[in-house]
């Protein structure tokens, strides 16, 4: 991690501590908007898939030499999880911002959120850079075909994958 990467994560990173902090131990429903609350509990729960869910898949078959943890992958991953978003731990975390500002309602939390996203989205686009110097043009193939943290986006393509694949 750079000077530059440690500056934005912290930044984004106690936005998000204040979010989690607001929504689960002073406001839940604070506007009642219970649709709105229970929506964002669902997205939040939906960012833990995929927090945890590349765990395993990198570890599996990213070519993780034996005894080092996931992210020193060696090899490039790009269908599963990885043929819907380049990004999904990151996705998790846009998740979590989203989620936490939808389930609490409150400003603090809110305001949090929408300074925390643009700043952990930045930090997205800057892996995609450092992945690009890593694995070259096939990274920059992997990245025309699959969409960066849009997992709808990436479902869609990955279906018409399979259409035109059958």
């Amino acid at each position: 991690m750079t000077k530059g990467d440690f500056g934005f994560a912290a930044i984004y990173s106690p936005l998000i501590v204040i979010e989690f902090v607001v929504a689960f131990f002073f406001y839940q429903n604070y506007y009642g908007l219970t649709v709105v609350m229970y929506t964002g509990l669902a997205v939040w729960l939906l960012s833990l898939f995929f927090a945890f869910a590349p765990i395993v898949v990198l570890k599996r078959r990213g070519g993780v030499p034996e005894g080092r943890a996931y992210v020193h992958t060696t090899r490039l991953v790009t269908d599963g999880l990885y043929g819907i978003v380049r990004h999904p731990q990151y996705t998790a975390g846009l998740l979590l911002i989203v989620g936490l500002m939808m389930f609490s309602q409150h400003w603090i939390a809110v305001v949090s959120g929408i300074i925390a996203f643009p700043v952990f989205y930045y930090d997205i686009v800057r892996e995609d850079r450092d992945l690009v110097r890593i694995f070259g043009e096939p990274y920059q193939r992997y990245m025309e075909r699959v969409p960066r943290t849009n997992f709808v986006l990436g479902l869609v393509r990955a279906a018409r994958r399979r259409g035109t694949d059958g």
